[in-house]
């Protein structure tokens, strides 16, 4: 078993509720949105970015809007849908539940206490 394929399916099961809280602070240009994830250390490619944001797109979660640019093509900014939202509520809950359990298991581990010393 290969530790970095772990951490490699470790990230991709958070990204897209990452990509989601991003979304729903307000529109959001994908590269920028690239931008954000890699300055918290979560590295994405294109390659796995278009794709989930398609899929996302697709499930309604995001829409997107093209606006002109004076230096290039028009570009696509995502925003959150309603449903979207619902979805993201559901996901942090989730999430803040998986931190607290994951964190008393690391806790109790760096302590060197087992479960039956509690």
């Amino acid at each position: 078993m290969n530790v970095s394929n772990t951490q490699v399916q470790m990230r991709k099961g958070i990204l897209e509720c990452c990509i989601l809280h991003i979304i729903s602070r307000g529109e959001v240009y994908a590269s920028d949105l690239m931008e954000e994830l890699k300055a918290a250390n979560l590295l994405i490619v294109e390659g796995t970015l278009y794709p989930l944001l398609n899929r996302l797109k697709n499930s309604g979660l995001v829409t997107y809007r093209w606006v002109e640019s004076d230096a290039g093509p028009p570009r696509k900014y995502y925003v959150i849908t309603d449903t979207g939202k619902d979805f993201l509520t559901g996901l942090s809950e989730t999430w803040e539940k998986l931190h607290v359990s994951v964190n008393s298991i690391l806790a109790n581990h760096a302590s060197g206490r087992q479960p039956s010393d509690q």
